[in-house]
């Protein structure tokens, strides 16, 4: 197994990070290129990066991302955003009208270009030695982030990565198994529940030894609770900032 297949299978999302340790501008700028450097949609390059280090933003920021502290522990906190904005300058420069935005389509191919981005970044910072968490709670409150980091029209913040050096690394969480996500040649429904059943006990003890016994919860269980109702601060401060931000999609 070669170290770039051996660092994907490794990966762990850090939340204990070391106060004391910064993480250096060529460093950031370094997994700023390897990200930008993937496959994107007709090279439209539908992705921007903000990168924030102020303390006192770092704070707003992480509340509005539900009160993540990890944001503000760590010296790098990185903002992925869809970027549509260099796109209706080139309509504009060209006298074309600019109407994908007006599409669903404008969000899966900003968020699909976000997430290869995102990977990739992830990647890069651990391939260094760095700790990283990836941030979605930040669609939380959408509109913190674009007024604070003056996003323009037809911009909007999908996932945050928090960059820094870890303090503890937690053991790696079980994933479900290949038999379930990877599929051959067409979808088998049929397998689905029985592989469900035996996941959630496999994450039950898992949780129970990470927690010293306090949390036995499944992942069937947190997933029906999320989407039953843990979403609606995301469904309700993302869908009216997204079309703020001028993505008029029917």
């Amino acid at each position: 197994m070669n170290e770039t297949i051996e660092l994907l299978r490794n990966h762990r999302s850090v939340r204990d990070f070391d106060t004391e340790k910064d993480v250096s501008e060529s460093q950031i700028q370094t997994i700023i290129e390897a990200a930008l450097a993937g496959p994107n949609w007709i090279n439209g390059q539908q992705v921007s990066v903000i990168e924030v280090r102020e303390p006192g933003r770092k704070a707003v920021l992480a509340k509005a991302a539900g009160n993540q502290r990890w944001i503000e522990e760590a010296p790098v906190f990185l903002v992925f955003c869809i970027d549509f904005y260099r796109a209706k300058l080139a309509a504009e420069k060209n006298g074309t009208d600019f109407k994908i935005v007006e599409d669903l389509e404008a969000i899966i191919v900003g968020s699909t270009d976000v997430g290869i981005a995102l990977g990739s970044a992830v990647i890069a910072a651990e391939s260094m030695g760095l700790g990283i968490v990836p941030i979605g709670g930040l669609r939380r409150n959408p509109q913190t982030f674009v007024e604070l980091l003056k996003l323009p029209e037809y911009v909007f913040p999908i996932s945050g990565l928090v960059v820094g050096h870890p303090r503890t690394v937690p053991e790696q969480k079980p994933r479900l198994p290949l038999q379930a996500t990877h599929q051959k040649e067409q979808y088998d429904a049929k397998i689905q529940m029985e592989i469900i059943d035996e996941y959630d006990q496999t994450i039950s003890s898992y949780m129970s030894e990470r927690t010293n016994g306090k949390d036995t919860s499944d992942w069937s269980s947190k997933v029906a609770q999320f989407y039953d109702n843990g979403f609606e601060q995301y469904a309700k401060n993302s869908s009216p900032t997204v079309k703020n931000q001028g993505f008029q999609y029917k």
